[in-house]
């Protein structure tokens, strides 16, 4: 066994629940970048931008569905990126996250209906929303979905408590 792979061995994992902030911060420049390219196709035409929106919508219903660690975005840091960085110092919990990305995965769907159904404008303005939320957690580490997440939670069981 090679001594990089001794230190990835006995590097510290996250508890289990949470993982390694960074990760998500790597998933977001990512879906960045890619939303970016998606608007700037959409200029062009609406082809384009609906396929790349749509595998997107993806990878956010992966996300939401997997978890960060097992998404497309989140093995690609697991890979390449995490093995070259310091052991995990702050960790996050999964559920907001998965949340996030359900949010994503609504935004990015409607993106996709309007440029399917013809509609740049309503196609740029769902993937603008994505856009925004993306780039400020990728930024800043502001994850608008997590921050929703609580207030979700609140506001569910008391829409399904119903009188008897």
């Amino acid at each position: 066994m090679s001594d990089e792979n001794t230190v990835a061995a006995t590097r510290p994992r996250p508890p289990a629940g949470q993982v390694d902030v960074r990760g998500p911060r790597f998933a977001a420049w990512v879906t960045t970048a890619v939303l970016v390219v998606v608007l700037l196709a959409a200029a062009f035409g609406t082809t384009v931008a609906a396929v790349l929106l749509g595998v997107q919508a993806l990878v956010f219903a992966l996300g939401a569905l997997l978890g960060p660690r097992r998404s497309p975005y989140g093995r690609l840091y697991a890979t390449l990126v995490a093995p070259r960085l310091s052991p995990v110092s702050e960790a996050e919990p999964v559920a907001p996250l998965r949340f996030a990305q359900l949010v994503g995965l609504i935004f990015a769907v409607l993106g996709f209906v309007g440029f399917v159904a013809g509609s740049v404008v309503f196609g740029a303005i769902f993937t603008a929303f994505a856009l925004f939320a993306a780039f400020l957690n990728a930024a800043f580490g502001v994850c608008l979905g997590c921050m929703m997440y609580p207030l979700v939670l609140r506001v569910l069981p008391a829409a399904t408590d119903s009188p008897a």
